[in-house]
């Protein structure tokens, strides 16, 4: 496992992450027991930074990894977790308000009941999971965080960008004001590498990047009958409705036919390019089993990106948002 800067943290995190929202049960059902083992294996072949939210199970992925961590004899293991706004805003408006959307109450409660989930004294890292650019003006957010920061229950501050949003986190990286930022970023999402990881270069801000296998059709496993093998209401399933999901497909189909050339996996093409950032900490794909980890940790070896390859895949940028 290789290991990057957390920022200006003094942090230093496997480039591979283990994101935890499969094992919070909202995919499909999960057996605890198996996530404890997964996430344990993991810890063993040197990942060492687990992200999770408490709206991943409504808490359980949180309570899963604090079991983890209680059963954990090994080195430093850094959880970031997440709070929801009390109310998400529209993802079509442009500038949502950023005040009130997370109080002071609201935060602290949403910290005190992470504490006791996860088990543990105080919060790596902290981070909201939807922030929006009124969020430099209407500092309320902030200032609410950084005095739980002052009580120690929290050490270090981040936030997730909207999804398919990554110019609204330009300002805040050039300003440093929060030490992470968390964004979308994978081989149909490109436009990280634009304007926002150049931005947060002078600050130091560390950059997470989630969903590198673009909710799965990356792995390049997927076929027709895919779709109806899922169980209804599950992530997956609702994210890939009403003819998404034929669209996905045939848009991966086309991108394999670019990356065959280099590459026999096309999970190997999407972590591999993802990795290739070189302004990024760490990714943070799901994991389910000790074969998934075995997978990703594979691509932490230094192996440079194919030139040729990168240049063909700007065609592949696709903006859009499933999350709706």
């Amino acid at each position: 496992m290789r290991y990057r800067d957390f920022g200006r943290t003094g942090w230093k995190v496997s480039e591979i992450a283990f994101g935890a929202w499969q094992i919070g049960g909202d995919w499909g059902e999960v057996d605890d027991r198996q996530s404890i083992d997964t996430l344990l294996y993991a810890y063993e072949k040197g990942i060492n930074f687990v992200d999770t939210a408490e709206l991943y199970g409504k808490g359980h992925s949180e309570e899963v990894i604090g079991k983890s961590l209680k059963e954990w004899t090994g080195a430093k293991i850094y959880v970031a977790t997440k709070a929801q706004p009390v109310v998400w805003p529209n993802p079509d408006h442009d500038n949502p308000a950023m005040r009130g959307r997370y109080p002071n109450w609201y935060l602290r409660g949403n910290v005190e009941n992470s504490l006791r989930r996860l088990g543990v004294d105080r919060i790596d890292l902290f981070q909201l999971h939807c922030w929006m650019t009124d969020g430099l003006h209407a500092l309320d957010w902030l200032e609410a965080l950084n005095a739980l920061r002052i009580e120690g229950k929290i050490d270090r501050i981040g936030v997730s960008i909207r999804d398919f949003r990554p110019d609204e986190g330009v300002d805040l990286a050039r300003l440093g004001l929060v030490d992470s930022i968390q964004v979308l970023f994978n081989m149909f999402e490109q436009r990280p590498t634009d304007a926002l990881f150049p931005a947060g270069a002078e600050t130091e801000t560390a950059f997470v990047a989630r969903v590198p296998l673009d909710s799965g059709c990356l792995t390049g496993s997927w076929t027709a009958e895919t779709y109806s093998q899922w169980e209804p209401g599950s992530a997956p399933h609702t994210l890939f409705r009403d003819g998404r999901f034929e669209e996905t497909l045939a848009r991966v189909d086309d991108l394999k036919r670019d990356c065959e050339p280099f590459y026999s996996n096309l999970a190997e093409v999407a972590m591999r390019y993802v990795l290739s950032a070189p302004q990024l900490s760490t990714l943070i794909p799901g994991m389910k089993n000790r074969a998934e980890v075995d997978m990703n940790v594979a691509y932490s070896d230094g192996a440079l990106f194919p030139a040729e390859l990168a240049a063909r895949l700007p065609k592949h940028r696709w903006i859009r948002n499933y999350y709706k």
